[in-house]
C-alpha cells in the first residue's frame, strides 16, 4: 500500500511523463513539480526506475481486480468484451497522462525488468480477449474459422490507435463514445 505522498510521487510522475517525456522525467524536474526536495523524493523512492516499476504494478493491480468481471462466466461474452473495452476507455478518460505512460515503448525498452513488466501486462489482457473470444466462438456467436489471435491485435492495436489520436488531439473528442463506436464496429465485422 502506498503512503500519501508516494502516490503523489507516482501522479506527478505520470503527469510529468505526459508533459515532458521521458527525458524530461528527471528527480529534479520532479522534485520540482511537488514542490518538495530531491532527498524528500529518495525517502519514498530508491530511484526513477523504482517509480516507473510502482506506476506498472498498480496499472497491474487495477487489470487484475477488473478481471474478475471479465470472467464471470454468467455475464454474456460480447458484454464482457464490451465492460473490457468501456473500462480501458474510462481509465484513460479518468487518467489521460497514463496513455504517455503505458504507450510509451521507449520507456521500457532498454530497462529488462520494466519490460518484462510491460510485457506481462499485455500478455494479461491478451489471454482474458482470447478466452472470450473463443468463448464466442463456442456459443456460435463468431465465427468458428475467425483467427482468435489475429482478432485480439485487431482489437488491442484499435485501441491503442483510438488512445493515441485521441492524446494527439488534445482530447478533442470524446473517448468514450469514439471507443463504443470502435467497439461496435469490430464486432459487427468479426460476426
Amino acid at each position: 500500500m502506498l503512503s500519501d505522498r508516494q502516490q503523489q510521487i507516482i501522479e506527478e510522475s505520470i503527469k510529468l511523463i505526459d508533459k515532458k517525456g521521458i527525458q524530461g522525467f528527471t528527480i529534479k524536474n520532479l522534485s520540482k513539480e511537488i514542490g518538495i526536495s530531491e532527498p524528500a523524493i529518495y525517502r519514498h523512492f530508491e530511484s526513477k526506475f523504482e517509480i516507473l516499476s510502482t506506476i506498472l504494478d498498480s496499472f497491474k493491480q487495477s487489470l487484475i481486480q477488473n478481471q474478475k468481471t471479465f470472467r464471470d462466466k454468467n455475464i454474456d461474452p460480447l458484454e464482457r468484451l464490451r465492460t473490457f473495452f468501456n473500462k480501458v476507455f474510462e481509465t484513460f478518460t479518468d487518467n489521460p497522462a497514463l496513455a504517455s505512460v503505458i504507450f510509451s515503448e521507449e520507456i521500457f525498452q532498454n530497462e529488462k525488468t520494466l519490460h518484462e513488466k510491460v510485457t506481462n501486462i499485455q500478455n494479461l489482457n491478451e489471454k482474458m480477449v482470447r478466452s472470450i473470444l473463443e468463448e464466442m466462438q463456442v456459443k456460435q456467436e463468431m465465427s468458428r474459422f475467425a483467427d482468435v489471435e489475429i482478432i485480439t491485435l485487431m482489437l488491442f492495436g484499435s485501441i491503442r490507435l483510438l488512445v493515441k489520436k485521441w492524446k494527439y488531439s488534445n482530447h478533442s473528442f470524446n473517448l468514450i463514445e469514439k471507443g463504443n463506436k470502435l467497439f461496435n464496429t469490430l464486432t459487427n465485422a468479426i460476426k
